[in-house]
């Protein structure tokens, strides 16, 4: 476990650092109400992925990293904590790996800090605003009470909505962390996550279920230089539900 500082107000991230000198340094971000290792520890122990320095990495608010209550929480901030942290263990020109959420700040992330991202692979990422939807498990429905309503009892129903694998992340998450970064996400980013996807000029990579084909604006991500792949048998949780298929799409990707 490592750390570093990220705030003005002396916040911490951590990360799990899997030691490696084979080629680019790879950067992996959880999605909503996650944390780094349980998503992804065991892609980077696959024979197909061992040898690069591999860094998993808790967002502020998630997983083992600090829960400041004196900070927002938006896309932007979540980015620009991820680049701090970077920064701290010396990190550029690394491939980096979002799911959900942790794909639109890792779109962010090339976009804002440039030099610190080669590559990009996104894993049913989180490219548009949303609806706020009460009764629903997801971001939409976190973001769907106010934060008073939902520190005050609006947690436990999420928890009632959402299925025991994603509870046993979820609620590690700092309250406050989970309904702002909810509610940013759900608000989205001026220009969009997908606009600024579309305007990268690094290797992009998208994968996505292939129960969603076809691909929402997938036409315009391809004639816009992204691999968009659909992956079978799986649900948004990609490396969870068919690890082998996401395993050869993304060395195949980094073996590029």
């Amino acid at each position: 476990m490592r750390t570093a500082e990220v705030t003005p107000s002396g916040a911490l991230m951590r990360w799990t650092e899997i030691p490696g000198d084979r080629g680019r340094p790879r950067v992996y971000l959880h999605g909503l109400g996650a944390a780094a290792a349980p998503y992804y520890a065991a892609t980077v122990a696959r024979p197909e992925l061992v040898g690069a320095r591999s860094l998993l990495v808790d967002l502020l608010g998630f997983g083992t990293s600090d829960r400041p209550t004196d900070f927002d929480y938006t896309l932007e901030q979540h980015t620009d904590a991820v680049a701090a942290l970077l920064a701290a263990a010396g990190v550029r020109g690394a491939d980096v790996i979002g799911h959900s959420m942790g794909g639109a700040i890792a779109v962010l992330l090339a976009d804002r800090h440039p030099h610190l991202v080669a590559r990009l692979v996104l894993v049913d990422p989180s490219l548009d605003p949303g609806t706020p939807e009460r009764g629903r498990a997801g971001g939409g429905g976190i973001a769907s009470y106010s934060e008073d309503e939902y520190l005050a009892g609006g947690w436990r129903e999420i928890r009632d909505l959402v299925g025991p694998h994603w509870w046993s992340t979820l609620r590690l998450a700092g309250p406050e962390a989970l309904h702002r970064s909810a509610v940013h996400l759900v608000r989205g980013t001026d220009p969009t996550v997908r606009a600024r996807l579309a305007a990268l000029t690094v290797p992009r990579l998208l994968l996505h279920p292939s129960s969603d084909a076809p691909y929402p604006g997938g036409p315009e991500l391809l004639a816009a230089g992204v691999a968009v792949v659909p992956v079978p048998d799986c649900g948004h949780n990609v490396m969870l539900d068919n690890p082998d298929a996401f395993t050869a799409e993304l060395a195949r990707f980094l073996a590029d």
